[in-house]
């Protein structure tokens, strides 16, 4: 088994409350790793070590070009090291290994883009302003930062924030899921080994109350950048509020998936699968409500309950496995609580059971329809692989229909004509729109929700400004006479 401490001013450090959490695999119910549970002690000596790393500029003062450097080992050695990383995220996460290893290169690229962007922020410089006078505006680094990161992802959602908030020059103070803190705990030997200055990043491990509350209070802070559930995203934007802190908030979805008459079926089938099977089900874009034309419902629907016969749910080490566990045991009952809701309310069309025969957390991928429009299953973020099936006559009513919910996080439009993807692709409310592919996230392409999926964006140029402050500054020739009145 795995054993970690917190990593606080570039060393290993005990819990101060002397108490440690265990992980269990939910695809075998084993113990894999143990981490602390931190206290809002251990938050404080954190931060402390990252504001006076901040203080004295050991990292924000280093040009540019040194901070990239650094990034640039950290992409290298995730490139290299996949395996052993990705058997951490299989073991904690319950994910496949094979997704598992296409996540660390993914997260190793968002790294060498951001060290791309680490020399490439600039400020702007205003000499309109009389031959007397120049004003500059410099994107300054917020100051220490702090990042709170899900189970789902673990590693990628932290390479979505922590490379982009060092590229500014900011300090860090991350608290990992506590059922996957595994591969942030490794990022933080990592960067040392990198040469990242001591206290320039910390991670304090343990539960949302009190690590994660004590993080969104504290005054030293002054972003966090939080992705999870809505409605622990609005406790950490009002945690934050006392103190005026900058606040970033990635959070749930309920993410429409339409396909019309003249898509491509089997690519829209494949993508579909693909929508609420990846990570199983737990992905805040997953195409959680697929609305397909009425001509083409029929055949869909065959085509899709076809192809996941042919999905393998079980052992994520397993070279057939498609799909793996689900994160836990209080997990498994709310999405197995949604299916039997599903049941009751409708149709199931596909899976509905739960696998009791392998040790873990396993539920069949399930495809429901016929539900009302009230049901909880359209309108709530399941976070599992169930898929409900909802048919449309005509493009005003897809565009209704998908706009029929209070997250507005991701789109995905399947047709063949351009004026369609043009009309459905501008009017649907969300922060991303896939027009014939679906949770295609390059490291150049910023996202970000509206609404109740969040505010500020991650990935690309965008993402690093998040963690950037600006500042006029206005230099008058002294020669000059000045004048004491406004223009």
């Amino acid at each position: 088994m795995r054993e970690y401490l917190h990593f606080i001013d570039g060393r290993t450090v005990a819990p101060g409350g002397g108490a440690f959490m265990v992980r269990e695999n939910p695809a075998t119910r084993t113990a894999v790793a143990s981490w602390p549970a931190g206290t809002a002690e251990d938050v404080d000596a954190a931060v402390a070590a990252a504001a006076a790393a901040f203080a004295d500029g050991r990292w924000s003062g280093l040009p540019a070009s040194r901070r990239s450097e650094v990034l640039r080992a950290v992409s290298d050695y995730l490139k290299n090291n996949v395996d052993a990383l990705a058997r951490i995220e299989s073991e904690e996460t319950g994910k496949t290994f094979a997704q598992a290893s296409e996540e660390i290169p993914w997260a190793g690229d968002i790294w060498d883009y951001a060290a791309g962007q680490a020399r490439a922020i600039h400020g702007d410089l205003h000499s309109n302003l009389g031959d007397d006078k120049l004003a500059l505006v410099l994107k300054e680094p917020a100051g220490p930062v702090a990042l709170i990161t899900p189970w789902n992802y673990p590693l990628v959602v932290l390479s979505q924030k922590l490379p982009f908030a060092l590229a500014a020059g900011c300090t860090v103070v991350v608290k990992p899921s506590e059922m996957t803190s595994g591969t942030t705990l490794e990022i933080a030997r990592i960067l040392k080994e990198a040469g990242l200055p001591d206290g320039v990043f910390n991670v304090v491990t343990g539960t949302g109350d009190p690590v994660g509350q004590r993080l969104a209070e504290h005054p030293d802070i002054r972003v966090v950048s939080f992705t999870g559930s809505t409605a622990t995203g609005k406790k950490i934007a009002a945690a934050a509020a006392g103190n005026m802190k900058k606040v970033i908030v990635e959070l749930g979805g309920k993410n429409p998936f339409i396909v019309f008459d003249d898509a491509n079926l089997d690519a829209a089938v494949d993508n579909a699968i693909k929508g609420f099977v990846y990570n199983s089900g737990a992905e805040c874009c997953s195409g959680s409500r697929v609305y397909v034309q009425e001509g083409v419902l029929q055949a869909f629907t065959a085509a899709l309950c076809a192809k996941l016969g042919t999905v393998k749910v079980g052992d994520p080490f397993a070279a057939e496995t498609t799909m793996g566990a689900i994160i836990s045991d209080a997990h498994f009952a709310k999405v197995t609580g949604f299916i039997e809701q599903a049941r009751s309310e409708g149709r199931i069309l596909f899976g509905g059971n739960s696998l009791s025969g392998l040790p873990g957390y396993f539920i069949e991928p399930t495809v429901v329809a016929d539900l009302p429009a009230s049901s909880s299953v359209i309108r709530d973020e399941i976070f599992g692989p169930v898929v409900a099936l909802l048919p449309f006559k005509t493009t005003a009513d897809a565009i209704a229909a998908a706009n029929a919910t209070e997250y507005g996080l991701a789109s995905s439009v399947w047709t063949s004509n351009l004026d369609t993807a043009t009309e459905v692709g501008r009017a649907v409310r969300s922060g991303i729109v896939w027009v014939n592919t679906f949770l295609d996230v390059a490291s150049e392409i910023p996202i970000g929700g509206i609404r109740q999926s969040g505010y500020g964006r991650e990935n690309g140029r965008y993402a690093i400004e998040e963690f950037t402050v600006l500042k006029t500054m206005v230099i008058q020739n002294s020669k000059s006479v000045g004048r004491y009145l406004p223009l």
